[in-house]
């Protein structure tokens, strides 16, 4: 019985060092799987630029604006518009509004007009005809009153009954007389009043039809100057909810009135227009120079600087500002609308450690690397001094200590197939 259990304690030991040397040979072969698979790089020692990098679009400066007229209309109907991109010269038509319902005011106007200078001309030879009648009438009274005072002279030679019916003549035409010049300048005042309804009627006529004639002009937006054209977006758009981007105005839509149509974009003046990350804003400021390339014009840099950082707009997980830089060299190739890419050089460090920036890890509120050792990859903290999109400033390391561009964790789980506990909990906390 003795000799059976030291046997069974035998082969128990044996399998025990075969388990222990496979386990090594297992961790040692693991192990340089890992090192052949995990890519690597090494800190480098040298001069770091960091830049902004963005794309935006191109568009004349000291635009001019063109809106919908305020004619009193609730809407415009657009009948006729220019393409974006085109060019006009100061004075051509960019767009036109539907203008029936002001040819027909014009029309009535027109119409009333016409009526209302007849009526003017009828009240005053009118006036004319009763200040002939009027005058006669005068000129006749004071015949009759004449008369009645040579008859009057004869008084003496009469008998006293005569004489007293030349006296009540001569008096009766005096007063018929009096009378009469009253009674014709109450007349001329009628018959002005009658002519001033008349010419005030003519003139709300005139001024209905002027009126319409100005409408019907400024229902045509003209270009102000030469330059290219730059439809707008159309605002009255029914289909519209936070992130999506409006349709341009075309013929047949709906304006209200002082809405803005189109813009005319001066040719000697560009901005390039892009929307920078809010992470950005910080290494940015007015004045800032930056190369631009134009993806119609390959092979062309040309250059400008910020000249504005707009408002902070978006959701809360991509805020962005509106960037705007002026190029210093325009060229008559350029066009509204064209995509360029801007790169604006914020800073040079020269002399500094470095590494890409894939081969930085945050977690735990920790920042470190994977640095390569004999026994395999292992964190080491580092410092960053400053980071960009590709590049990351550290300290805390060795120039030519090779790092790891990818989570070792992730790849020894990715070849087992499965992840465990701790690699999917520094995944999350990553």
């Amino acid at each position: 019985m003795r000799k059976w259990i030291l046997a069974v304690l035998s082969i128990a030991a044996l399998l025990a060092l075969f388990a222990l040397g496979g386990a090594r040979v297992y961790q040692q072969v693991n192990a340089a799987s890992m090192g052949k698979t995990v890519p690597t790089t090494s800190v480098q020692l040298g001069d770091v630029v960091f830049s902004v990098t963005a794309r935006g679009d191109l568009q004349g400066g000291n635009s001019i604006m063109l809106t919908a007229p305020m004619t009193g209309a609730r809407e415009l109907i657009l009948k006729q518009l220019r393409r974006s991109g085109e060019l006009v010269r100061e004075g051509d038509i960019v767009a036109q509004f539907d203008t029936t319902e002001e040819e027909y005011k014009l029309r009535e106007a027109e119409a009333d007009l016409a009526e209302a200078e007849q009526k003017v001309i009828q009240a005053k030879a009118e006036s004319a005809a009763r200040e002939e009648e009027d005058n006669y009438a005068l000129i006749k009274a004071r015949a009759e009153l004449r008369i009645a005072e040579l008859e009057a002279r004869r008084n003496p030679l009469l008998a006293a009954i005569a004489a007293r019916q030349n006296d009540l003549a001569v008096q009766a035409a005096r007063d018929q007389l009096n009378q009469l010049e009253k009674d014709l300048a109450a007349r001329r005042a009628t018959s002005d009043a009658g002519i001033a309804m008349q010419e005030a009627a003519r003139k709300k006529a005139q001024s209905q039809a002027e009126t319409a004639r100005r409408n019907i002009e400024s229902m045509m937006l003209r270009a102000k100057r030469a330059g290219y054209v730059s439809i707008q977006q159309n605002q009255n758009s029914n289909f519209w909810y936070p992130g999506l981007v409006l349709p341009l105005l075309q013929v047949g839509d709906t304006v209200r009135a002082g809405m803005a149509v189109a813009q005319i974009l001066d040719m000697k003046n560009w901005e390039v227009v892009a929307r920078i990350s809010e992470l950005d804003r910080g290494h940015l400021a007015l004045g800032q120079k930056a190369e631009i390339t134009v993806v119609a014009l390959p092979g062309k840099v040309f250059h400008g600087r910020i000249s504005d950082l707009g408002g902070t707009t978006g959701p809360p997980w991509d805020r962005r500002f509106e960037c705007k830089l002026t190029l210093d060299d325009p060229q008559p190739e350029l066009r509204p609308g064209m995509s360029a890419r801007i790169v604006i050089t914020t800073e040079k460090k020269t002399g500094v450690l470095w590494v890409p920036s894939q081969a930085v890890f945050e977690s735990d509120g920790r920042t470190f690397v994977y640095l390569k050792t004999p026994e395999g990859f292992r964190p080491a903290d580092v410092k960053v001094v400053r980071r960009s999109e590709s590049q990351v400033v550290i300290e805390g390391l060795k120039q030519g200590q090779l790092v790891a561009l990818a989570s070792p964790d992730q790849k020894a789980d990715a070849g087992q197939g499965k992840r465990g506990p701790a690699a999917a909990t520094k995944a999350m906390a990553r």
